[in-house]
Formats: structure tokens, sequence, C-alpha cells
């Protein structure tokens, strides 16, 4: 299901919720909170009951959330102010496709719920081992085997000392879906389409006369939604193979930091700077993990970025993943790569929000 389905989905089940009193939810949810470059992830290890049912997989399982009103309510209740904002992000953990998986993850926002989080999916492998669900030794490296709606990714704990260093999270193969895409906006612009997980539009900010600065965020979410609102209404983004897939999720600003460096061995480091906007207008406050991969896909096609090469991808905070290619792939014949991006992630609180039955702004109000 498109972006735009989760949102027709997301009214039906607001009118529904209306009717019945409001409250599908639960009265209490308890998260842990973590944050990946300063984008915040909420984890809530009790997922609502339709969610966990045997037999599906968690392609499956999210489409079951976009239809089910305690899912919707939960998510709502997690993301809107109070208890959220509009730029929240989080995930249920659900199990997974099979037992070679550790766990499986249904990722939402304030919009729906989505394909891919690559920023999620470095927090998740983080909070399984500083939790004990998956152990790891005081010195090394642990895999954390994740299924996510587009697939099964790792995030690979690095631990020094007892303390978790940094997660590499490598995804599915991804690829360049399409190349100078004309955008019917008022602006008129040219952008690149690719799959990191989701689909991504790409373009320099400078192309409509921005920077990746905060001072630009504002004009960057209403280009973004524009840009993405016009993709998919003419299609532009359908996935080869999966029709959940398809639709462009966001559209990534880019600029270059510095120019490239060439190293002692032999190899690249390319400097650029991001900010991605995603959904209906949310601001990845890091550098955007699955973004970072549909990056990695379009540098690579582009020969800019080779085996060996890496790419330091700055957010709109400052904040950096490091990424690379892990393997070159063919997805649905098509020629792919398999990104590894590295970042930093931390815990930030263990929550646990609550219901009053006579709180009439249940579950809660955005402003944008």
């Amino acid at each position: 299901m498109t972006a735009d389905g989760n949102r027709r989905a997301e009214s039906r089940d607001a009118s529904g919720a209306r009717a019945s009193g409001g409250r599908p939810g639960p009265a209490s949810v308890e998260t842990i909170d973590w944050h990946t470059g300063g984008e915040p992830f909420r984890i809530v290890p009790a997922a609502p009951s339709a969610l966990t049912r045997d037999g599906l997989s968690v392609a499956e399982r999210r489409t079951v959330a976009v239809a089910d009103a305690e899912a919707q309510w939960t998510r709502a209740l997690l993301c809107r102010e109070p208890r959220g904002h509009a730029d929240m992000y989080g995930a249920f953990l659900v199990p997974p496709d099979d037992e070679a998986a550790h766990l499986g993850a249904l990722f939402w926002h304030k919009d729906g719920f989505s394909t891919a989080c690559g920023h999620g999916t470095m927090a998740l492998g983080a909070w399984a081992v500083a939790s004990g669900l998956v152990p790891a030794s005081a010195d090394g490296e642990t895999d954390v085997v994740i299924d996510v709606p587009s697939g099964r990714v790792t995030a690979s704990v690095r631990t020094v000392g007892g303390r978790i260093a940094d997660v590499t999270f490598t995804g599915v193969p991804c690829h360049v879906h399409a190349r100078d895409v004309e955008v019917a906006t008022a602006r008129g612009v040219v952008v690149d389409i690719a799959f990191g997980g989701a689909m991504y539009a790409v373009l320099p900010a400078a192309r409509i006369g921005l920077r990746v600065r905060p001072a630009d965020v504002t004009s960057l979410i209403a280009a973004g939604r524009e840009i993405r609102d016009a993709l998919n209404a003419s299609r532009a983004a359908e996935h080869p193979a999966d029709s959940r897939l398809s639709g462009v999720y966001g559209t990534v600003f880019t600029e270059e930091a510095r120019p490239p460096e060439r190293l002692p061995d032999g190899t690249r480091r390319l400097y650029h700077r991001n900010v991605t906007v995603f959904a209906d207008g949310e601001v990845d406050r890091s550098p955007c993990g699955s973004g970072t991969a549909a990056r990695v896909a379009l540098l690579a096609d582009a020969a800019e970025l080779r085996l060996g090469d890496e790419l330091l991808h700055e957010s709109v905070v400052g904040s950096v993943f490091r990424a690379r290619i892990a393997r070159s792939a063919t997805a649905h014949g098509l020629s792919a790569v398999v990104p590894a991006v590295t970042g930093t992630t931390y815990a930030t609180a263990t929550c646990r929000f609550t219901v009053d039955p006579d709180d009439a702004l249940v579950p809660g109000f955005t402003l944008r």
C-alpha cells in the first residue's frame, strides 16, 4: 500500500473511532525511546493483538495494521501531541517471518506505517543487545536480524568495553528506479528516484534555490510535499515486484559538504549533506538510513561510489552516517547494491503513557 493509501486508511479509521467512542486502544502503553542521529524512535514491545497472530509475514502484518482500529489508534496516541509530535517515529515489535530472525518490526509515523527505516533498525539492534534479548560479548560485533515490511535486514552492533560504540544497518538490495524524472510542480524540477527499502525522490537542494540547513527547513518541507504528491499522482514510482512498496515515501534534498577525498589506499571518501522530508511533511533529523541507502544506489549507478569507497552523509542537525556498498546484487532483474550504513544510537527514556477516560483530546492532535 502506498503512503497515500495509509492516509486514506487513517481517515477511515478516525471516523470509525469517533463513532465508537474514539477509544479502541489500551488504557496505557509502555515504550522504550531511543534516538539515532537525533531522530526519535519509540519502541513498543507489546503490539496490538491483531498484529501478532500466527501465520503472517511482517509485510502482511503491515497491511493488517493499516486496517486495524487499535493499531491506528495506538500509533496516533504515541505520535500526536501531547504524547508525541508531528515528527515522531517508532515501531511495534511483532513476530519475525521465521526463526532465522530475532524479531519483526512495523514502523510507524504520524501519517501511517512505512516499509523501511534504517535509523529505527539501528536503534532496534542496539536495544536488543542492551536489553539482553540478543546476547553480545563485551568487545566485538553482534548481528541482530530483523524482518521488516520491505524484507530482512541486519543491525550489526559493535561493542567496546561493554558499551555500544555504533551500529551498522545492512538493508535489502537497493536500485535506481528512474533518472531525470520531470515533476509537474510550480517549480518544474527534475529528480531521480531510487529504492532504499522505500522509494525516494532525490535532487540537489540548489535546484530549487535552497540549502540543506535549519533556516531552509520550512521551505524544504513545502517543496518535499509538493514533489512527493506530484510524483505519486502520476504513479512515477511503481515497484517492479510488490505494489505494497510502490509510491514515493520521501524526498531527499542533497548538497556536497566538501569535495571528495582520495585516500592513501586509492579509495575515495565523499562528503554530502542531506535532509529527507518523508510521509506528509515530516523531517528526518538523522541522515535517514533508508534514504542514505537509496542515495548509495544512485551514487553506485553513476560510478561516483565504488566498492571500498565511503559516503559521509551529514544530516540537517549535523549528525553523520557512514555508508558504503556492502556488495553488488540484482533485484527483480535490475542491477542493485546492498548498502551498509553506520551510525550511533542512544536510549533516551522508558515511558508509560496513560489515557484518562475523561480526556477529550485522546488520541491527540497535530498542528502540522
